[in-house]
């Protein structure tokens, strides 16, 4: 033991260059997008297959466009902006309005923050604070939440962060009789892009609570670290099909290397919650009663890109989800195969018993101003369906879309992107070893027999200000469970087949950030969400419901139907 550990520390000694790796939420959207157009109009390069980004990578590639020459007006004033929000990984104190400053610190009214530099620690810590309202036909609710954000980066090479937010919904003002639950718009069953989270119910409506952190070690060309967060894998601009981040966040192990410009690879192994109960685990109460847990749940997944030439991202990977009592150190490696690895673990079962995919990502900039972007999930395959003649269909969703920014109209961004998951894809005959966690899907928020087509113009006027215009259509076909028994018969019908539920949607959003970390937004959609009666014969294995059992299935009460809802708040923090 006493030799394993001089090793590992003799390993990290050599690793030499300074890289705190503290992840950047995904929820800060504005300087995600700001990356994102940077790489397109060929100012940086960037691999955005995979997200969070280390808020240390966003300061170097804020730096790395800097002295850019290409840069319009606007996109200079969002640069000095964001280097502010990063200044602690640029080896400075931030500015601020109303601040108290000293030689090592700042203690600041706006942007919110206390910031502490000396030459071994930096850290932050932010207040988080917020209220949003939310008013249509059927009432209105308000969702206030608080909390605190921390990050810290020790010496060269340690980090770690935290964040703690408390949530609460009061639906007290809700109409039309609906019940104060009709205002809880995130739930595993609905076809919406709402964060996931497991609500406690309460008379006035709901709240929850969402604790995310980690710890990391890292150097120029890598880092390791156990954190639970939120992660997102495939290139979009609305909802992956890989890995979306929708599900809660969970604790994992993660692995990212870069040791070449040619070469990266992303690994996790995350431990899930499958909301099936374990029959064979149970505490016993001071009564005598069983108290049963949850069957274990566990992910492992890895992703590597490879860069042949210049803005041209290519990426592949692999994951596994599987409920084994203990970890299985198989898969642990993190470039194993893990369809094989499960082959050898499980043989000689009469089914076999871990659920395994893989998944393909294609992103180009290679023409100035344009991002065309690719990506497949693939459940299972059997490339005898892919012949014409062949009535069956693989489980695989598939995103294709592009995004034109800044030409030819300046400060402009055009989006197009659709989607289409095949019948029974993310699902298994095993309720513990879905692609889920907490019954929230892992991959596409509509689930699989679906489409999805998103149509977006997004505009900047000026620095801090940020606004869009979107349309999306949706569709849901046929309803089934994954019955081993009829599962030949279940994918060999049409795609989509009956429309069980649709929605047609236009909104528009407005984004205003004109201070770090003080944020405003408003947004304004229209939608028709529908249900349908099915009047063809159904099969063995599908889930037949009346148009308002899959409007009550697929949709919160509170948006079923036409509407047209006003959404606007205010957030210290995000």
């Amino acid at each position: 033991m006493r030799k394993l550990l001089l090793i590992t520390l003799v390993f990290l000694s050599t690793l030499s260059l300074a890289a705190q790796d503290i992840p950047e939420h995904i929820s800060y959207t504005r300087i995600y997008d700001f990356l994102d157009e940077l790489a397109t109009d060929g100012i940086i390069e960037l691999n955005s297959v995979a997200k969070p980004y280390s808020r240390s990578f966003i300061a170097r590639k804020l730096v790395e466009a800097e002295n850019n020459k290409s840069l319009n007006t606007r996109q200079r004033k969002e640069l000095r902006f964001f280097k502010n929000e990063f200044a602690l990984e640029l080896k400075r104190l931030p500015d601020n309005f109303l601040e108290f400053r000293s030689k090592t610190s700042t203690l600041a009214l706006l942007q919110p923050a206390y910031n502490y530099q000396d030459t071994l620690f930096r850290a932050r810590i932010t207040p988080i604070l917020g209220m949003h309202v939310t008013v249509n036909g059927n009432g209105a609710f308000t969702k206030r939440w608080y909390g605190a954000d921390f990050h810290g980066m020790i010496g060269k090479n340690f980090s770690v962060y935290g964040s703690l937010r408390d949530l609460s919904i009061d639906a007290s003002w809700l109409k039309n009789n609906l019940p104060v639950s009709a205002a809880l718009l995130a739930r595993p069953s609905y076809l919406n892009d709402y964060p996931g989270y497991e609500y406690k119910e309460s008379s006035q409506g709901g709240d929850f609570s969402d604790s995310r952190g980690g710890i990391k070690y890292s150097w120029n060309w890598g880092s390791v670290g156990l954190v639970k967060d939120n992660v997102v894998w495939g290139d979009n601009y609305h909802g992956s099909n890989i890995l979306s981040g929708r599900a809660p966040s969970f604790p994992m192990l993660t692995l990212h290397l870069k040791p070449v410009s040619w070469f990266e690879m992303q690994y996790i192994h995350g431990w899930l919650v499958s909301n099936v109960l374990d029959s064979t685990r149970y505490y016993i109460d001071n009564t005598g009663a069983k108290e049963y847990r949850m069957s274990n749940k566990f992910i492992a997944a890895n992703l590597f890109t490879f860069t042949p030439v210049r803005n041209l991202n290519l990426s592949i990977g692999n994951s596994i989800i599987y409920a084994e009592p203990n970890i299985q150190a198989a898969y642990f490696i993190p470039i194993a195969f893990y369809k094989s690895e499960d082959h050898t673990l499980t043989k000689g079962l009469a089914i076999e018993n871990q659920n395994s995919q893989v998944f393909l990502n294609i992103s180009s900039r290679n023409i100035k101003h344009l991002h065309l972007f690719t990506s497949v999930y693939a459940d299972e395959i059997s490339w005898s369906r892919f012949m014409p003649s062949s009535k069956e269909r693989n489980p695989i969703s598939y995103k294709v879309g592009a995004n034109l920014s800044n030409f030819p109209l300046t400060n402009l961004s055009l989006i197009a992107e659709y989607t289409n998951s095949n019948i029974i894809n993310y699902k298994h005959s095993i309720p513990a070893i879905t692609w889920a966690s907490n019954g929230y899907n892992l991959g596409s928020y509509l689930g699989d027999n679906s489409t999805e087509l998103y149509l977006a113009a997004r505009y900047k006027p000026f620095q801090g200000v940020d606004m869009s215009f979107s349309y999306s259509n949706s569709k849901h076909g046929n309803e089934y469970i994954y019955d081993r028994s009829a599962i030949r018969k279940i994918i060999s019908q049409s795609s989509l087949g009956d429309i069980t539920w649709s929605n047609q949607s236009l909104a528009f959003d407005l984004h205003v950030e004109i201070i770090n970390n003080v944020y405003a937004f408003a947004n304004v959609t229209y939608s028709d969400i529908k249900g349908y009666d099915l009047s063809s014969t159904s099969i063995s294995g599908e889930i037949r419901k009346d148009a308002q059992g899959y409007l009550d299935l697929f949709t919160p009460k509170y948006l079923q139907g036409k509407n047209t809802t006003l959404s606007f708040g205010m957030s210290f923090g995000f």
